[in-house]
């Protein structure tokens, strides 16, 4: 009788496991090179999400993160495309160069599976037009993950921007001591400091951000006009891209300004709002749950929190809605925005390059 009972127990666990994994997101990983897999490393370990593949050509990069995170052998391969031939994912989530983005979208989009690539899109216009095309074409959703979406007080910026009335300028500050100075992975540095596979240095690690958030404040337009600066003020630390750049976005009526810098003392993450009824400014540092705000009739700024932002991160946001059905309603991390942040960043690039306002074209 007991062993009936032990029996019922073990399999009424099993269902409750098997339903639980069901809704759990199953991923495959194209490229560990970026850190920030190191996220998602720890989230397929406390059970967030099941990797189910990983795809890295450099041996000697598996073999560490193999060890780092206690993986078995039978999750690595060599290629995106060998990985799909034996997995079904519900998404790819790709952390390598963006010059190698568009390579992972053109395997996937045709098998129909998401994929999630971490920040920038791509860097040039040409990569962007035929992500865009593949989409459509397949039906097939293409996100862009940016660390500080799911920053509270960015949320918290976003919710309140009505309250700014008509936006007159924004102003965003992103940057570190440097990618060097701050301990990223050689395989990390490899492509981060070249020109060729990261397409700049600041420019474009940072400058996406605020290309972001002005993109989202903008409801989606592109701006009329660029015009950008790079400096090299470490040389002899990052002698092929520049390490601080300042972007000057115009539109009609408004203006963005994006200071993007490896040569800070510490990290900066902010964004400051402008409107003609309100000015808004959200931080990373001065509290991550916390927007400031002033009316222009108060005399003094007033804090607005968002203490329970409806998702935590993408993997909570893509999970609800890959998984659950939920609303695929994150403008930031949707591809028409993402596809004008890069816009923004080559027209940016071409700007910083020939020394002039570089005026966009209408699509």
């Amino acid at each position: 009788m007991k062993s009936k009972y032990a029996l019922l127990i073990f399999l009424s666990l099993l269902v409750q496991f098997h339903c639980l994994s069901q809704e759990k997101l199953k991923v495959v990983i194209a490229g560990l090179s970026h850190d920030h897999v190191n996220r998602m490393l720890d989230k397929n370990k406390s059970g967030d999400i099941i990797i189910i593949g990983i795809a890295e050509p450099n041996r000697q990069l598996s073999n560490l993160k193999k060890t780092a995170y206690g993986l078995p052998d039978t999750l690595f391969y060599t290629s995106l495309s060998a990985v799909l031939r034996k997995t079904k994912p519900d998404l790819v989530m790709v952390f390598n160069a963006p010059v190698q983005h568009l390579a992972a979208i053109e395997t996937c989009m045709p098998l129909h599976i998401p994929v999630m690539v971490e920040k920038p899109l791509c860097y040039s216009d040409a990569d962007a037009a035929k992500i865009k095309t593949l989409s459509e074409k397949h039906n097939t959703k293409v996100y862009t993950n940016y660390p500080s979406l799911w920053y509270s007080s960015f949320i918290a910026l976003l919710n309140k921007r009505k309250e700014a009335g008509s936006i007159t300028k924004m102003e965003m500050h992103g940057g570190h001591r440097g990618p060097v100075e701050i301990g990223c992975s050689k395989d990390f540095l490899n492509w981060l400091t070249d020109p060729v596979k990261n397409g700049g240095g600041a420019i474009i690690d940072f400058g996406c951000y605020g290309a972001s958030i002005m993109t989202e404040l903008m409801e989606g337009k592109a701006p009329l006009s660029v015009y950008a600066t790079t400096r090299r003020l470490k040389p002899q630390v990052y002698p092929k891209v520049d390490d601080d750049a300042t972007i000057v976005l115009e539109y009609a009526g408004a203006t963005g300004i994006i200071e993007a810098s490896w040569n800070w003392p510490y990290t900066i993450m902010d964004a400051e709002v402008y409107g003609n009824n309100a000015y808004l400014h959200a931080s990373q540092i001065n509290g991550a749950d916390t927007v400031y705000l002033q009316l222009k009739n108060e005399t003094e700024t007033r804090t607005e929190k968002i203490t329970s932002p409806q998702y935590q991160d993408e993997i909570e946001y893509l999970t609800a809605v890959i998984k659950k059905g939920a609303a695929d309603d994150n403008q930031l991390m949707e591809l028409n925005r993402n596809i004008v942040v890069v816009q923004i960043l080559a027209a940016a690039k071409r700007s910083a390059a020939e020394g002039r306002k570089i005026v966009l074209k209408k699509y």
